[in-house]
């Protein structure tokens, strides 16, 4: 028997780009880079989504999530958790995000593994970093700990 996935969110990656109010450099600081990565990680913690890939730019950020409700839900607590303690611990005040965010379904391996490098090299192509894992605010830096390969995904990674 063959179980459909569709409309499930959880059942499969997504590759998201949220943008910082008026493209400003917002997430730029040692500070507020490093606020948004505890979001990320305090959310995955409570299970809300598993975390495989992630970067944090000045103006916006990438992730590649597999959700474990709703992709809304994850989007939701991420940005307004990292509003909420933008303020509240480090006196931030006005806007910071655009209202939505762009997310894209990984179909396959490919993609995934598209995804993965695009968001690597995401701060070396912006002249950043000289390396992606020279990048402190990026999952290719060996500093953070991610969850594995969605499932129906592996296939690309088992064999490389």
């Amino acid at each position: 028997m063959q179980i459909s996935h569709r409309g499930l969110t959880s059942a499969t990656g997504y590759f998201i780009t949220a943008s910082t109010y008026q493209k400003a450099c917002i997430l730029q600081s040692d500070r507020m880079a490093g606020l948004f990565i505890d979001v990320l990680y305090h959310y995955r913690a409570e299970h809300e989504y598993w975390l495989h890939e992630f970067v944090v730019m000045p103006d916006h950020f990438h992730l590649l999530i597999t959700p474990g409700a709703a992709l809304e839900r994850a989007l939701q607590l991420i940005k307004g958790g990292f509003s909420y303690r933008a303020a509240k611990e480090l006196g931030f005040r006005g806007k910071i995000w655009q209202p939505s965010y762009y997310d894209r379904r990984v179909r396959d391996e490919i993609e995934y593994g598209n995804f993965r490098d695009y968001i690597r090299q995401n701060p070396v192509k912006r002249g950043l970093a000289q390396r992606a894992e020279f990048y402190p605010y990026s999952s290719a830096s060996p500093n953070f700990e991610l969850d594995e390969v969605p499932q129906r995904l592996k296939a690309l990674f088992e064999t490389a």
